[in-house]
């Protein structure tokens, strides 16, 4: 489980990559530059929120410290580097926040590969790149089809997208199995869309 809370996250952002066909070198190198930066802090400064038993601590946890906030801040990243310039227009914000997760993937399955628990060494790169996928594909989608409907509609599922991925943590962890799975897949939905409709 290790080895895939290690090489899930690259790996799909290869498969991603090869699909889609974008990239940019001079995004990839921000990315991976600011991703190892970040995941080294971290990891030496430890978690924001300290997890309580199975209440509102423990989503906060997942939220805040696992899942969500380490996905939305690449993608907000990204989004200044596009404002201010700092890369190409074609900069993907998917795989940008893939490869900036790379590093906190291989330092997370350090850290974790002695609890040898599936919902933190494989339920949770799993949602990393749905929530990453998923927004991404919401942005793109918002962007290439501007109408109000089309609008609300993205805005609203970029908005439940990282609470339903906290939420299925929060759920496998209290042991609300079939909760955890049902939300690990919806999650997963707009990954999906992404991969079949977002090609070269």
């Amino acid at each position: 489980m290790s080895f895939f809370c290690l090489l899930w996250v690259p790996l799909f952002y290869l498969l991603r990559r090869s699909i889609s066909g974008r990239g940019n070198p001079g995004g990839s190198v921000w990315a991976l530059l600011l991703g190892s930066i970040t995941a080294i802090v971290q990891f030496f400064l430890g978690y924001l929120v300290s997890p309580g038993g199975f209440g509102t601590s423990r989503w906060l946890f997942g939220f805040i410290d696992l899942i969500s906030v380490p996905v939305l801040v690449p993608l907000f990243v990204c989004f200044i580097m596009l404002i201010f310039r700092r890369s190409s227009h074609d900069i993907d914000f998917a795989n940008f926040a893939l490869l900036w997760l790379i590093p906190a993937g291989a330092l997370r399955a350090l850290s974790w590969s002695a609890l040898n628990d599936p919902i933190l060494l494989v339920v949770v790169p799993l949602l990393w790149t749905a929530v990453a996928a998923g927004i991404s594909f919401f942005i793109s989608w918002m962007t290439n089809n501007f109408k109000f409907l089309i609008a609300a509609v993205s805005i609203l599922c970029i908005l439940i997208l990282p609470v339903a991925a906290a939420t299925s943590y929060w759920a496998f962890f209290s042991q609300q199995t079939l909760l955890g799975f049902v939300l690990l897949f919806v999650s997963n939905i707009p990954l999906v869309f992404s991969l079949f409709i977002e090609r070269r």
